[in-house]
């Protein structure tokens, strides 16, 4: 008789785990919709765009600085950026910027000077050029394209970088030097 009454109270707690972890399950998409909508705002907030339209993991948004504006919140977080003109105004870069610190929390300033400047490179060596600034990751690149940006002659990727990601070296970086001759870091200096 006991194993029976531990076969059912096994079977109770197997039922109660079965349905907690459907829960869990059918609760991911809505709370990744609810953490979409949140991102989406703040950005409105940072920037003064509205929102165009919400689908799935992504947003578009009307900004009067870029003819393309739009968010893509599965992980990388990411938002892309398009201009028609092949230089745009400074307030584009400044838009980016905005953009930044709503997504990465990085400076809007410095972000936006980066952008300018991957621009710039980008002009100048007809090739997409890549830096970061804190935690946002971005990419310049100037010239038609043949894919869905199509007509839009500036565009720039801006990624969100998480934190574990911000410690690894780059491929061109110069080896960390891991002790210097004759310094300790516990040493007093002289």
């Amino acid at each position: 008789m006991s194993s029976l009454a531990m076969t059912s109270s096994a079977m109770t707690r197997l039922a109660g785990i079965g349905t907690l972890a459907g829960l869990l399950v059918l609760g991911g998409p809505a709370r990744a919709a609810e953490a979409c909508d949140a991102l989406a705002a703040r950005v409105i907030r940072a920037t003064g765009a509205s929102l165009a339209g919400r689908a799935g993991p992504g947003a578009v948004f009307r900004a009067a600085d870029a003819e393309r504006m739009s968010l893509d919140c599965r992980a990388p977080r990411r938002m892309v950026f398009g201009s028609l003109a092949r230089e745009p105004d400074r307030t584009f870069f400044t838009l980016i910027g905005q953009a930044a610190q709503a997504l990465t929390g990085a400076r809007a300033d410095a972000v936006a000077v980066l952008a300018l400047d991957l621009h710039q490179d980008s002009l100048l060596a007809d090739a997409p050029r890549r830096g970061t600034a804190g935690r946002a990751a971005l990419r310049c690149e100037t010239g038609p394209r043949n894919d869905s940006l199509a007509g839009n002659l500036t565009v720039c990727v801006l990624e969100h970088r998480p934190e574990r990601l911000m410690r690894m070296p780059k491929p061109n970086d110069p080896p960390v030097l891991r002790r210097r001759a004759g310094l300790f870091a516990r040493g007093a200096a002289g």
